[in-house]
Parts: structure tokens; sequence; C-alpha cells
């Protein structure tokens, strides 16, 4: 399965940025998820998506400013950030749970393939 993630940037806090993952083809019927790691931190569970669309989770540090969306007519994943803080500095990753569980997981190892990141930078 092939995930391409884009859309990182440097912003100044307040500001807004999306994030873009486009997922193969056959990825429609994935569970979604987006991870994100600063440096010298373990990967971060950011939010995460029901293959319908219908049922997202977002965790505590996000939740609010974050909104995870998918379009399965265009194979792509995205994650609207508002409100960015300097802390919100990482690389961001998509990854695919191919798993049949309907639970959305917020564990990196639950998840089988990921996208290569994309660099977010919060300026202060």
């Amino acid at each position: 399965v092939q995930l391409q993630a884009s859309g990182g940037g440097l912003v100044q806090a307040g500001d807004s940025l999306r994030l873009s993952c486009d997922v193969e083809r056959t990825g429609t019927f994935y569970k979604m998820g987006w991870f994100r790691q600063a440096p010298g931190k373990d990967r971060e569970f950011v939010a995460a998506i029901q293959h319908t669309g219908n049922i997202a989770f977002h965790a505590d540090s996000v939740k609010g400013r974050f909104t995870v969306s998918r379009d399965n007519a265009k194979n792509t994943v995205h994650l609207q950030m508002d409100s960015l803080k300097p802390e919100d500095t990482a690389v961001y990753y998509c990854a695919a749970d191919l798993s049949s569980s309907g639970q959305l997981r917020q564990t990196a190892t639950a998840y089988t393939y990921w996208g290569q990141g994309t660099l977010v930078t919060v300026s202060s």
C-alpha cells in the first residue's frame, strides 16, 4: 500500500495547515491514522478515521484544533490543523490500519503501512 503525505511547512503560531495523504486506490477500506514525531520524542498518535469517514477520533492534545477527514472518491485523507502551537512541531505521518477490527486504534504498531512523513514547523 502506497501512502504519500504532503502539505507540511513553516508557519507561525496561530496559523493553519492542511496535510494530505494520498492512498493507493485499494485503501478505500482502510482505517487511517495520523501520527507525529518531534525531535527526541516517541511517535505520538494524533487522529484516526474509520474507512467510511463517519467516525473519527483525535488525541486530547489536538482535540478542538485538528480535524481528520477523508475523501474516498479521491483516495485522500486530510488533517486540518488550526491554531497551531510551537509544540505541534514534528514530522507528521499518515498510516493505514488493515485489520478487520472496527475500533480506531492509537498505537503505532496497529498500523501496517506508513507514508514518508511531512515536516511541520511552528514558530512562536
